[in-house]
């Protein structure tokens, strides 16, 4: 039996290896599911079982499992195709008999209101109706969805976002990688959904004022319309649908989806979630 993690050289799948190997889990027992054997090398090279496959590459999957494995399948990258990538990773992990698949979805589950949300309820279906022992983790927003890139904000001294005054209790990466690796080596998660979100939930205006705290230079939020919102985006070069998306997203925070706190993520860890402000610190570094 192995723990596998998909996308292990995905910013997350990254980090829940590192944080099974911090828990003291035998490297031989890890099994990391990449599409590049290059990329993983610093894995192989630490004894990682590198396992090579392609969410939409079905028949790359049939031996990236093993009878009794337990997988954490997280959700792909490319918005739009990731039911049928999906759904090859939940066929290939029912054909190899595994013991759990837990499944990175987003906060709220089936309840869900906004169309990021469509491809995580289609997929939490899928794995249901699979008869798969499974586990939900339904994640809510990263710090990182805003601390990653600060170089317009910190160059426009803005923040502009369709959000309003809406609430978000993120946390961080780290935060729900530790959250996949207590449930790949815990008991007793099977059949549950975890809503996984941050301590504290934080506004906008907030986050603003932190920047302006921490960088010294005055950082202020501006709340336009999603309209607005969108032309700005589509200036600055995204895709139509990918601007669609953020909107969609201020839109969902405006109406209070992201700020749910259920204290679920502390449990699994351990721990405080990282408070947004040593998020801000590391990104400014």
């Amino acid at each position: 039996m192995s723990l596998v993690v998909t996308g292990a050289t995905g910013q997350l799948g990254r980090l829940v290896v590192e944080e099974l190997l911090a828990a003291g889990v035998p490297a031989g027992q890890i099994a990391a599911v990449v599409r590049d054997k290059d990329k993983a090398a610093g894995l192989a090279d630490r004894g990682v079982a590198l396992r090579v496959a392609d969410y939409s590459a079905p028949e790359t999957l049939r031996d990236a499992f093993r009878s009794g494995d337990k997988v954490l399948l997280i959700s792909g990258s490319e918005v739009g195709r990731r039911v049928p990538q999906h759904q090859a990773v939940i066929d290939a992990a029912k054909d190899a008999g595994v013991a759990l698949l837990a499944y990175t979805g987003i906060l709220g589950g089936p309840d869900a209101d906004l169309a990021l949300a469509d491809e995580h309820k289609a997929t939490e279906r899928a794995i249901l109706d699979s008869g798969l022992p499974y586990t939900f983790l339904r994640n809510g927003w990263y710090h990182e969805n805003y601390t990653a890139n600060l170089a317009p904000v910190l160059e426009h001294g803005a923040v502009l976002a369709n959000a309003g005054e809406g609430r978000i209790a993120s946390a961080s990466r780290a935060d729900y990688a530790a959250a996949a690796a207590a449930v790949l080596t815990g008991e007793g998660h099977e059949g549950k959904a975890y809503e996984l979100s941050g301590d504290v939930a934080w506004s906008l205006d907030e986050y603003a004022a932190e920047l302006t705290r921490q960088t010294g230079k005055e950082i202020v939020h501006r709340s336009v319309t999603p309209e607005e919102n969108r032309e700005v985006l589509l200036g600055a070069g995204l895709p139509a649908p990918f601007a669609d998306l953020l909107v969609g997203v201020d839109t969902a925070i405006g109406q209070g989806l992201l700020a749910r706190r259920t204290g679920d993520l502390a449990r699994l860890i351990g721990r405080p979630t990282t408070p947004l402000a040593d998020a801000v610190a590391a990104a400014l570094k």
